[in-house]
């Protein structure tokens, strides 16, 4: 008799009810660093709209784009960085970022970038002198550093997606031989072809895919040293006489992206596909966010929905006297909200690793500001607010996720709510706009949906969330920032 007791109570130990409820769980960061990405309580999902206030309508059978993932560029900098430390301390941090924090997706610089201790490409010649065959093609400064660091983060997150990008081809292909500005002979867009094509073979012989090239960094900045001019006309022939072309010899998959610069000129890109041909090689456009709104993005979708956004570049520096979260809001909502609430699948901020000095960078168009999202003198690590605001998105957000539809602050949203005289009748009111905080949902592969919430205001305020007609209810202080997840 015990025996079938025990087993009534194991089938009927957990009412329906019980078993049926919605948890919301949530991780917070403060303005005054009490939390750092850190549990709060659970809420449980209740029936009950209760009052007036406006709740964030997320509707998961609403599908938008699926994302990649968010992370940050591998500058040689920051690998020769990760190299000086003891193998335990690189290990531990890389293990930190890769696997605990789950990001999953790294940016590589084609040769030197800006924030490389030295320029470099992977053929250097002497002024004058010309290598047409590529035979001095060397992946001997990027093994010493970069190679190395991927290969360890490859080993603790094989999935890790990871794109490239030049800054300059090596100074013997370019009009003058210097590798600040000038612009790429056109006698030599063959050669570089088929540079980029070594460099994407050279890696994947020691492991590395390259998922994604775009074509240069910021073609409309010669300021960086090193770095490179392209028109959107010199652009679309390269693709479309020689990369793409290139590319389809070889059999090679890597994905070619387009433009990878700033918001302000989306006319660039939606030049170049224009073309038939050369749109038939690119798979997406590359924006930055240093000038102009990320909307451009959304225009650039909208006239061609066939092909993908990704969001590759932006510097987060917290230049408050106060703790390392004081920007924690204005940051998330700029970087991890409106880039994939404008079609983004990814999200890359600048530079992971620098010392204390901003360093290793080049110099007359180094950058001297470009602090990293840890900061590394030895072996210690200090964890700066780039860190803190791609972990809200990395940690609960993994490849394969897809954005859904959440009620934005500037939505018109309508309330149900019982007359004053008349309580059993329902009365409807509209409003212009919801005026709820800035947030971004997704769901996941493994059937969570996860909702990131940033109070840019400044004052403490309520979030009510509702889902299949369930509500929960929370409170994120002024400055903070929430991500929330619960299963389907």
């Amino acid at each position: 008799m015990k025996r079938i007791l025990f087993v009534i109570l194991l089938v009927l130990g957990a009412s329906p009810y019980l078993s049926a409820q919605r948890v919301l769980q949530q991780r917070l960061t403060t303005a005054d660093a009490t939390s750092l990405f850190a549990p709060g309580e659970d809420v449980v999902f209740g029936d009950e709209r209760g009052d007036r206030n406006i709740p964030i309508v997320v509707d998961a059978a609403e599908e938008y784009q699926s994302m990649l993932g968010f992370g940050f560029s591998l500058t040689g900098g920051s690998a020769e960085l990760l190299m000086k430390m003891s193998a335990p301390a690189r290990h531990a941090i890389l293990e930190e970022i890769f696997g605990k924090m789950d990001m999953g997706i790294i940016r590589l610089t084609v040769g030197a970038s800006d924030m490389n201790s030295r320029v470099f490409s992977y053929d250097d010649m002497p002024e004058g002198k010309s290598d047409w065959k590529l035979s001095r093609f060397s992946l001997a400064d990027d093994l010493q550093d970069v190679v190395p660091v991927m290969q360890e983060i490859l080993a603790i997150n094989p999935n890790v997606w990871v794109m490239a990008s030049p800054w300059s081809a090596p100074a013997w292909m370019k009009e003058a031989f210097d590798v600040r500005g000038n612009k790429l002979r056109r006698e030599c867009y063959d050669v570089y072809a088929r540079y980029l094509a070594r460099y994407i073979r050279e890696m994947a012989a020691r492991g590395i895919k390259i998922h994604a090239l775009t074509i240069q960094n910021e073609p409309l900045n010669s300021r960086n040293t090193p770095s490179m001019p392209w028109s959107p006309q010199d652009q679309l022939l390269f693709i479309r006489n020689y990369l793409g072309p290139e590319f389809a010899r070889q059999e090679i998959d890597t994905q070619i992206i387009l433009f990878d610069h700033n918001c302000d000129r989306p006319d660039y890109p939606l030049s170049i596909l224009e073309d038939p041909v050369a749109a038939g090689y690119v798979c997406g456009t590359a924006f930055h966010q240093y000038m102009g709104d990320p909307s451009a993005m959304t225009l650039v979708h909208d006239f061609r929905p066939d092909k993908d956004i990704y969001f590759t570049e932006q510097m987060i520096v917290d230049r408050s006297e106060g703790p390392v979260s004081t920007q924690i809001a204005p940051s998330v909502k700029r970087m991890i909200v409106d880039m994939p609430r404008n079609w983004s699948r990814t999200v890359f901020l600048w530079n992971l690793a620098a010392d204390p000095q901003a360093n290793p960078h080049t110099g007359n168009g180094g950058c001297p500001f470009c602090f990293g999202a840890i900061t590394l003198d030895g072996d210690n690590v200090e964890r700066n607010l780039a860190y803190y605001v791609v972990a809200h998105a990395s940690a609960a957000v993994p490849a394969g996720s897809v954005r859904v539809r959440s009620t934005a602050p500037e939505d018109p949203a309508s309330f149900l709510f019982e007359d004053e005289q008349n309580p059993d009748v329902m009365r409807l009111m509209r409003y212009e706009h919801s005026g709820v905080l800035p947030n971004v949902a997704f769901k996941t592969p493994d059937g969570r949906v996860v909702l990131i919430v940033t109070n840019t205001s400044s004052r403490g305020q309520r979030v009510k969330i509702q889902f299949n007609g369930q509500f929960a209810d929370t409170f994120l202080p002024a400055g903070a920032v929430g991500t929330y997840q619960w299963k389907i």
